[in-house]
């Protein structure tokens, strides 16, 4: 069983978030937890959150603790969002645009029973 939980609109660059999230895709739960709390890059508590998110998600479907090594991210991806699109005074009176971007952030957890039952129908 498959469990979604979303973060919009975060404002920070997708680049910078993707460094992260590249990180912990395709562990377990409870690794992908002690990665995150390790990584020294500010949108680290961010995913942690939502990846904390998606467990309890779980855990409400379920009505089981997720806490084990059973869960695994199967999907995590970044996407760009809306740009706040500002101006820089630049020299002999231009402007030079500013794109302050954000993303969005799509986390799915899944049972790691329901990975191995999906791979062996193919």
């Amino acid at each position: 069983m498959e469990v979604v939980a979303k973060l919009n609109d975060l404002r920070m660059s997708p680049y910078k978030v993707r460094l992260v999230v590249d990180l912990v895709r395709g562990l377990n739960v409870v690794d992908g937890l002690a990665v995150l709390k390790n990584v020294q890059k500010k949108c680290s508590l961010y995913v942690e959150k939502l990846l904390l998110s998606a467990i309890s998600n779980w855990e409400q479907k379920n009505g089981v603790l997720g806490t084990d090594s059973s869960l695994l991210i199967t999907t995590i991806k970044v996407d760009g969002a809306s740009m706040l699109k500002r101006l820089k005074p630049a020299p002999q009176g231009r402007g030079h645009r500013i794109r302050k971007r954000s993303c969005h952030i799509t986390l799915v957890v899944s049972s790691f029973k329901n990975v191995v039952d999906d791979e062996s129908k193919l």
